[in-house]
């Protein structure tokens, strides 16, 4: 069976018990499992689908936790390594009432900068799985080198590549540095996710149309090229058609997973159910999407596939 591996951060994300303030304001957190890779898995995972994480954690009670979450979310863990040399990562976040963010990383260095592409195995990758990544591993730090060797197993293997930038500046030395590495492995992928922020951030353009005309030149490979929009829903161009589907209004909490959701349902989508209309899957994303949204945290809010069903058929069931 098809299956979706990621690979990347797994980290905890600290989500505030109070809200409307700057994070040095924040009195207190829960702790939740995050990541924008190990949150597109649990999504897979959640609505059926088999999925896979790569990825480093510290030999500390936070690592511990993390494979827990993983295992008890039926995502394989057989390639998540355990270190000595850094900590796992930490994210303390700050939100406003509209379930907006604010991150401060604890990361210099964090375990899952420090995967190797040592330990990167090529059998991992089957034809019809695809690879997930984002660009806060993408970093100058072993974990990129890690990303371009399962790259190269990946395509040697036929499976697709999905990518997600998934941009958080305060990770980089530079906006620069930030904007010129997501430019160098765009090419690579097959499967395109970016919101409209990011689009104008990557291009430097404020002209939409040029803006989708750089990315395009930059992928010649991609043959699924989202944009998404919030609640204002996504546009694509899939395999030279476009595509514009509408959002959802819901009782929003937290947008943490909001995106990494989206995502992780098109990848399911793909994997489980590849004579479905193109139309119809971005709908079923942004169902999942939106759903994520009405709950505090990222993987400990995703829906189950029932619940997405459930809204689909009208009843709304978490608005």
């Amino acid at each position: 069976m098809a299956k979706v591996i990621t690979m990347g951060e797994v980290l905890i994300d600290f989500i505030p018990t109070n809200r409307e303030c700057k994070l040095k304001e924040v009195e207190g957190f829960l702790k939740k499992p995050g990541g924008a890779p190990a949150n597109v898995a649990a999504c897979v995972s959640r609505l059926g689908g088999q999925a896979k994480f790569i990825g480093k954690v510290g030999r500390d009670a936070f690592g511990e936790y993390l494979i827990d979450v993983l295992n008890a979310e039926k995502i394989d863990t057989n390639d998540v390594f355990v270190t000595d040399e850094a900590n796992t990562a930490l994210a303390f976040v700050s939100l406003t009432e509209s379930g907006e963010r604010d991150f401060s990383f604890y990361r210099k260095p964090s375990a899952d900068m420090l995967l190797s592409e040592e330990e990167i195995r090529p059998e991992i990758f089957q034809k019809g799985d695809i690879l997930h990544f984002c660009s806060v591993d993408l970093i100058e730090a072993p974990v990129k080198y890690a990303h371009l060797r399962a790259i190269e197993y990946a395509r040697q293997n036929g499976s697709l590549i999905s990518f997600d930038p998934n941009v958080r500046l305060p990770l980089w030395e530079s906006p620069d540095d930030c904007r010129r590495t997501i430019k160098e492995f765009i090419p690579y992928a097959d499967i395109l996710k970016i919101s409209e922020d990011e689009l104008e951030f990557i291009t430097e353009t404020m002209d939409e149309k040029a803006a989708v005309k750089k990315i395009l030149e930059l992928s010649p490979n991609v043959s699924w090229f989202i944009i998404t929009r919030g609640e204002k829903g996504v546009d694509a161009i899939v395999d030279g058609n476009a595509y514009k589907v509408m959002g959802h209004q819901v009782d929003v909490k937290d947008t943490t997973g909001a995106g990494d959701s989206f995502i992780g349902a098109i990848l399911y989508s793909l994997i489980e159910t590849k004579k479905k209309e193109t139309a119809d899957i971005l709908s079923f994303a942004n169902v999942v999407g939106a759903l994520t949204t009405t709950r505090e945290g990222a993987i400990t809010a995703l829906p189950r596939y029932e619940e997405v069903k459930v809204f689909l058929q009208g009843g709304n069931s978490r608005m």
